[in-house]
Formats: structure tokens, sequence, C-alpha cells
């Protein structure tokens, strides 16, 4: 790695730690209904909301109703999103007269946005309109990251409670996490987006003329959009040439700032955070990686408070940023070395491997941003993974496949480190023969049952997933690259969607009923078969009571834990997928190295 990329990534932990302490400290006020710079809570920003959907706000849930709600709030918002999509033509803010989308598309859109993937098989800028981006995506950004929060909220709850029925009001908490949490900060960085260059406006879309004819091939597309190969596998392309260029417009600062900080990653354009409309500069960039990571380790801070225990929240931060930083500087590092069969050809590998980057971000920050989307439930990108080196693109797949704890999704990246917690003192139990405890609560059979069902949801989805696509004449028609390239791209689509996370390898033909189909399911009982055992484990620790601390208790706040958590984390994750990562990319570099 270069002095650089040491550089930006100690300011970027840098920057994030220091920002992430205050703003943990102000989640927890906000969920524990505490008054806020002189505005009460149960003052007048909520009350007019909950007399219109006629919600008591003292009335609190057990886990079941929670569940239920949280479950028949984002199908509810799913639905929204198909409908708009089917009915853009006919609706306002369509200055392009976009069509009505697809019926396959529009189900894996809408469930894509409503599961806070935001994986994209359509290219923004030529599929939706003004009225779908924002009335559809943009506030599902918002809801979706609202239902991550407050299902950690709810757990951290039932590590703090004693013996209680109850978890919280799923209906305050996500009004609360909206109004004093998302909202405020996507506002203020949108202010910010648009003062560095991201456009934010209605008007239809431009066309001017290039200084110079562009000359590229094009691949040839049968009736079904799928590329044409010739006996070989190669991709069949037609010459084509244009002296004009449209550049798309749109409001689209407004819908960034979500996009980032709800770690949702669905992109008003096709090339997402790499398009300058999106992401124009070094400074924007910095600060879209900075908001993808914010709320994650603040909520950690948010759970050491609201259990009272302050220690407990900083060893969780700790085992994150540890892992990351090995991330990091893994993934740096690899794209930084070039790629070697280019030095055969007198090629300059200085720079790094810039195939497929913005030359204006370059070889580390393109790395580090992969590292911090790929651990985050986060599908933005500002480079394209497709063209990472083999094991770059393996660090990328395999931080979705460690279940995207490392800081991880807004909600989803602590409960799912907490889990992890559960299964690391339990396995400590078994080593010494006493009943683990967390936090004063004892782990029993049926919560171990739901941390099981919780760790192996994904894996299977994953690899089911993956074998169907790659034994079916419609999963193998969407590879663009045979052999184990290919094979990665299907992998990492599969991971990606089931994760939760919407990144992609972008040389994957997904945009079909097969894959709108597959991948769509994997995103939905991805995210909510996670949800329910998380909120159904809340409710079972809510109502045991807390067991004072012996001489016989672990210690889950001290280096020896969190060395164990790391150990946990990563053998899970090596154990699930390195056979299914041999296929792919190790394959790959080792066939790169042989021709070398």
């Amino acid at each position: 790695m270069t002095h650089h990329a040491w550089l930006i990534l100690g300011l970027y932990l840098l920057v994030l730690l220091l920002a992430a302490w205050p703003l943990g400290r102000y989640i927890a006020n906000v969920m524990e209904g505490r008054p806020l710079l002189g505005l009460g809570l149960r003052g007048g920003f909520e009350s007019p909301l909950y007399r219109l959907c006629g919600v008591r706000r003292d009335t609190e849930m057990s886990w079941l109703h929670y569940a239920l709600a949280i479950l028949l709030f984002n199908l509810i918002g799913a639905l929204a999103v198909y409908a708009l999509q089917r009915l853009q033509l006919w609706l306002p803010l369509n200055p392009q007269g976009l069509p009505n989308v697809s019926p396959d598309s529009s189900f894996n859109t809408a469930i894509s946005f409503a599961t806070n993937t935001n994986w994209q098989g359509y290219a923004g800028e030529t599929t939706m309109s003004y009225l779908t981006q924002m009335l559809g995506l943009a506030v599902q950004n918002f809801l979706s990251a609202a239902t991550g929060i407050v299902v950690v909220i709810a757990l951290i709850r039932g590590f703090a409670g004693h013996s209680a029925t109850t978890i919280g009001n799923a209906w305050v908490d996500l009004t609360r996490v909206t109004l004093y949490v998302l909202l405020p900060i996507a506002l203020v960085f949108a202010v910010v987006l648009v003062s560095q260059g991201v456009i934010q406006n209605f008007s239809p879309y431009q066309d001017v003329t290039t200084l110079d004819v562009t000359r590229y091939d094009t691949p040839r597309l049968d009736a079904a959009g799928l590329a044409l190969k010739d006996a070989q596998g190669g991709v069949l392309t037609a010459p084509t040439t244009s002296r004009t260029q449209t550049l798309a417009m749109g409001p689209v600062a407004s819908q960034e700032a979500i996009k980032m900080l709800g770690t949702n990653g669905g992109g008003f354009f096709n090339a997402n955070s790499a398009h300058p409309y999106e992401n124009p500069t070094p400074l924007t960039n910095f600060m879209q990686m900075l908001l993808i990571f914010l709320i994650p380790a603040a909520l950690c801070t948010t759970f050491g408070r609201m259990v009272g225990d302050s220690r407990q929240g900083w060893a969780l931060l700790t085992a994150m940023t540890l892992m990351f930083i090995g991330m990091a500087v893994a993934a740096m590092h690899f794209e930084g070395q070039g790629n070697p069969l280019l030095a055969n050809l007198g090629v300059d590998l200085a720079p790094g491997n810039l195939e497929g980057k913005e030359t204006r971000f370059g070889s580390a920050e393109s790395g580090l941003f992969a590292t911090i989307t790929t651990l985050a439930s986060c599908g933005a990108v500002n480079s394209m993974h497709d063209s990472f080196m083999p094991l770059g693109g393996l660090v990328a797949l395999w931080n979705m496949m460690l279940g995207e704890v490392v800081f991880g999704g807004v909600g989803t990246g602590l409960y799912g480190m907490l889990v992890f917690a559960v299964m690391a003192v339990f396995i400590a139990g078994l080593m010494i023969g006493r009943t683990p405890e967390y936090l004063g609560k004892k782990i029993e059979a049926f919560d171990m049952k739901m941390v099981a069902i919780a760790i192996l949801v994904t894996p299977i989805l994953v690899l089911a997933g993956t074998a169907i696509a790659v034994t079916t004449a419609a999963g193998v028609a969407g590879i663009a690259n045979p052999g184990p390239h290919g094979f990665t791209e299907i992998l990492y689509a599969f991971t990606s969607a089931a994760n939760n996370n919407g990144s992609a390898f972008a040389g994957l033909s997904a945009n079909t009923p097969f894959y709108n189909g597959m991948l769509g399911a994997a995103m939905w009982f991805g995210r909510f078969g996670v949800i329910v055992a998380v909120l159904a484990l809340a409710g079972s620790l809510a109502a045991k009571p807390r067991i004072a601390a012996s001489a016989g208790t672990m210690p889950t706040h001290d280096v020896l834990f969190v060395v164990l958590l790391i150990g946990t984390v990563v053998l899970v994750g090596a154990l699930n997928y390195v056979p299914a990562l041999a296929l792919g990319p190790v394959v790959e570099q080792l066939m790169l190295g042989s021709v070398n």
C-alpha cells in the first residue's frame, strides 16, 4: 500500500469514530423518548401523525406483534413501489415519457428497495421516472433504513429489559427514527452535495454535441435482451458511432443523501457513485464513505448506553474496526498492485489496477469504497467490482459472506453482530461447561435456535440459488464471461441479494424473468427471515430476569471476548463459503498466475 492509501484509511477512521460517538448518544436519547434540544418527543411533531394513523403511543407490543407490524409495513411499501413502476407512464414528473416497467423487473425492484437491498437490474436514467425515483425509491430508502434501526433497538431492549413481555411499539420507533435521525442528516448532506456539483432539478434530459466522434462496440442482443455469443462463448458486438450525448437530469442530491446514510446504495444513474452527477469530487467521495458507516458505528455507542454499560458497545465497535482494517488493507493492496499481465506489455503498474475505476478517485479510494460498501449492506459503488483483480473481488465477496456484520447496514450490522456475540458466549460456555450468559441473560435452547436461523438463512439462500442458476439454461444464459469469472458473477449476485447488499459484479445480465424472480425471493427471505428470528430472540431475552455477574461470568467487554467474537465471525464465514470461493475467484487468481 502507498502512503496515500494509509493516510486516507487513517483519516477515514479518525473522522468516523469522532462523529459516531455523539450520534450514538443522540440516537439513544431519541429511542428512549428523552427531550431533544428543547423539543419534547411527546410534542407537536409526532402527535398529529399518531392521531392520523390511530397509533397509541404508550401501548407496547410483544415480539410477535412487533414482527407482524414490521412485515406489514414493508409489504405495503413493496406494493406501493411496484404500483408506481407499473403506472409511471400515466403519472406526472415523467418528462422523458419513460414507459411502464415490466412486471418481473417491477417485482424485483419493489422487493429490492423494501428490503434495503437496492439491487438494480435496470439503468435508472432510462427506466425510472422522476416520480418513481422520489416517491417510490427515495421514500423506501428512508423506510427500509428505519426498519433496520428499529429492529436492533428492539433487540437492545431485550438485553436491557427485566422480565418484560414487550419490546416497544414498532410504529412509534419507525416514526422517531425517520423524523429525528434520518431526515435531518439526509437534508444537511443533500445541501452539501448540491454545493459540490450534484444536480437537483426536474429538467428534461439535455442533448449535447460532443467535440469528437465517439466510436465503440455494443453487444448484439436477441429478442429476450440477452447478449448473442459465438461458438466459443464470446459476446458478439457491432461497431457504433455517435456525435451526440444525452445528459440525464433529475432530483439526484436528495436521493443520494439517504442512499448513503441509510446504507441503501441504489443509484439514480446506472453508474451509481462512479457517475459525476452523483459523486463529482474526492470530497463527496470521502463524505459518502463516511455516511455509509456513520449510523452503524454510532449504534454501537447507542447499544452501550441503552444496556447501561458503555464498555459493551466499545467491545463490539473494536471488533468491527479491526476486521474492517484487515479487509480494507487487503482490498487496497490487491488493487494497488495492478494486473501483472499488463507488466509483460510494458504498462506502468504504479497507479494500480485502474480498469473500471474513475481516475478522480484512483485505486486506493476505489478499493476502500468497495470494502466499505460490501461490509455494509450498501450497494453503492464508485468503481466496477467486475474489473477488480481476482483477490480484490474475493475481498468484496467475502465481506458480504461474513453476514455484513462489520459495521454492516443501519441496524442490520449491529443486530447481526449481537447474534454472533450470543454464539460466541455459547461456544465459550461449552468450553468450560457453564450455562452461557450475555449481559446477565442466560442463553438457552430457544435463543440458540433463533441464532442458528439468523446465521444460516443467508448461506442457504446464496448457495442454493447459485447452484440452481449454474445448472439451468436460464441462469447460464446471463453469463457474459464464461469460466470461473462467470461463476463468480452468479455467486456474487446471490450473495449480494441474500445479504441485502445490492452491489453487483456488473458482468451478469440479470434483468431477466429468471434472475428477477430468484433474486427477489433471496432478498425478501434474506431480510425478513433474519428479522423475525432476531425479534423472537429479543422477546425471549426481554422475558428473562437479569442475573448478577459472578466469579464464573465471562466478561464480554475485554480483549479476550473481542478475539473470540472475531474468530466466531470469520470461522462461520469460512466454513459456509470457502468451497464456493475456491471455484470462482481463487481459481481465477491461480489461472492468472499460471499465465504470468
